[in-house]
Parts: structure tokens; C-alpha cells; sequence
């Protein structure tokens, strides 16, 4: 198994909050956002978007660009190259494929 989806199935599919970061995902995938825009989006905490945008960010799925409030951000390069691993394992949880 790749190092990219050992990281993703433990993030996504077998640990608390591993919806919320799929979730997450699945809306940068649609495009780049900061986390109040993440937060509305997804009718989420704003904490808890930027709780789970911390703990992507350190695990090299997502970028960011810019700093305080206006922070946004993107999936990885590596994330982008992998994005079927994404899908397989988001769908393999039972939620929806990205196109």
C-alpha cells in the first residue's frame, strides 16, 4: 500500500473526524477555500474546519497560501496525483466519488 493511502485511509477511514476530513476534501477538490468559507459550506464549526485543516495540512494532503483569516486552501500536488485513492477510499466508506 502507498504511503499516500496508508495516510488517507488512517485519516478518512479509521479515525474520529475522518468524515469531517474527507468532507473537507471532497470541497477542495471543487476549489481552493479558506476555512470560514469550508465552515459555511459544510455547516461545520468553524473550529472544528480549522482543527481538522491543521491536522491535513501536517499530514502534506493540503497547501495553503496567505495567513489569518483570509488562509486558503488547496489539495496537495501529491493529493491531486492520488486523487483516485481518495475516491476509492471515500467510496469504499460509502460516501460519494469526486469527479
Amino acid at each position: 500500500m502507498s504511503s499516500i493511502k496508508n495516510v488517507l485511509y488512517w485519516l478518512i477511514a479509521n479515525s474520529l473526524g475522518g468524515s469531517n476530513r474527507g468532507r473537507i476534501l471532497e470541497e477542495l477538490f471543487k476549489k481552493p477555500q479558506n476555512a470560514n468559507e469550508l465552515s459555511n459550506n459544510l455547516k461545520l464549526e468553524y473550529k472544528t474546519v480549522r482543527y481538522h485543516l491543521k491536522v491535513l495540512e501536517e499530514n502534506k494532503l493540503i497547501t495553503s497560501v496567505g495567513g489569518g483569516y483570509g488562509k486558503t486552501y488547496f489539495p496537495s500536488d501529491e493529493l491531486e496525483q492520488n486523487k483516485h485513492i481518495f475516491n476509492e477510499i471515500w467510496y469504499e466508506i460509502g460516501k460519494k466519488q469526486i469527479n
